[in-house]
C-alpha cells in the first residue's frame, strides 16, 4: 500500500472509528468484545482499502464487515466462554508439613471407624451433615454426635490449636461407645 493510501485510511479511521466503537458496543453489549470486533474489522478494511476506497458508501460497506464480524464471532464456540471478573480462588498458603499431614492421619488411625467416617466426609469429603448421614446410613444426630465426639478426641491426641476453626457442636449426645451409630454399622 502506498503512502497516499495509508494516510487516507488513517484519516478515515480517526473520523469513525467513534461511530464503529458505539456500533460494536450496541451490537454486542460488551465494550471490550466490541473493540475486538472493530479491530478485526479495521484490519479487513485495511487489507482491502484499495478497492474499499472506490465503493460510493464507505461507511456503509465498513458497517456491513463490522456485522459480519459481529456475527461471526457470536457463531464460534469459544465466543460462548464465560470469563470470571473475579480472579479464582488462590491456593491455600502452604503451612503445615509432611509431619503435620502425617499427625492427622495417625491421630485419625486412633478412632473409631464410626468417628472417623463421618470426620473425613465431612471435613476432607466437603459434605453436609444431611449428605454424611445418608452416605452411612444413619441418622442426622448420629452423624453430629459422632462428629463431635471425634472433633474432641483429636483435640485431646492433637491440641487445641489444630482444631481452633472447626465448629464445635454446643451440646454433644450420649454416646454408646460399642456401637457407633444407631442404626447401621460402619465397622
Amino acid at each position: 500500500m502506498s503512502t497516499d493510501d495509508d494516510q487516507e485510511f488513517v484519516e478515515y479511521v480517526s473520523t469513525a472509528l467513534g461511530r464503529l466503537r458505539r456500533s460494536a458496543y450496541l451490537l454486542c453489549g460488551d465494550a471490550h468484545r466490541g473493540d475486538d470486533i472493530v479491530q478485526s474489522t479495521l484490519v479487513a478494511v485495511y487489507l482491502r482499502w484499495s478497492k474499499v476506497k472506490a465503493v460510493d458508501n464507505i461507511d456503509g460497506y465498513v458497517h456491513r464487515i463490522l456485522v459480519r464480524r459481529y456475527l461471526d464471532e457470536t457463531r464460534r464456540s469459544w465466543a460462548r466462554v464465560l470469563l470470571a471478573w473475579r480472579m479464582p480462588e488462590s491456593p491455600a498458603p502452604a503451612g503445615a508439613g509432611v509431619e503435620d499431614a502425617d499427625a492427622v492421619r495417625s491421630a485419625l488411625g486412633t478412632l473409631s471407624r464410626g468417628q472417623r467416617s463421618v470426620l473425613v466426609l465431612r471435613f476432607f469429603c466437603d459434605m453436609s451433615v444431611q449428605q454424611t448421614a445418608d452416605a452411612l446410613g444413619c441418622s442426622v444426630g448420629s452423624v453430629k454426635s459422632q462428629t463431635s465426639r471425634g472433633l474432641a478426641a483429636l483435640r485431646g491426641l492433637l491440641g487445641a490449636q489444630w482444631l481452633d476453626a472447626a465448629p464445635t457442636p454446643a451440646r454433644p449426645a450420649p454416646f454408646d461407645n460399642d456401637r457407633p451409630f444407631a442404626t447401621g454399622s460402619v465397622r
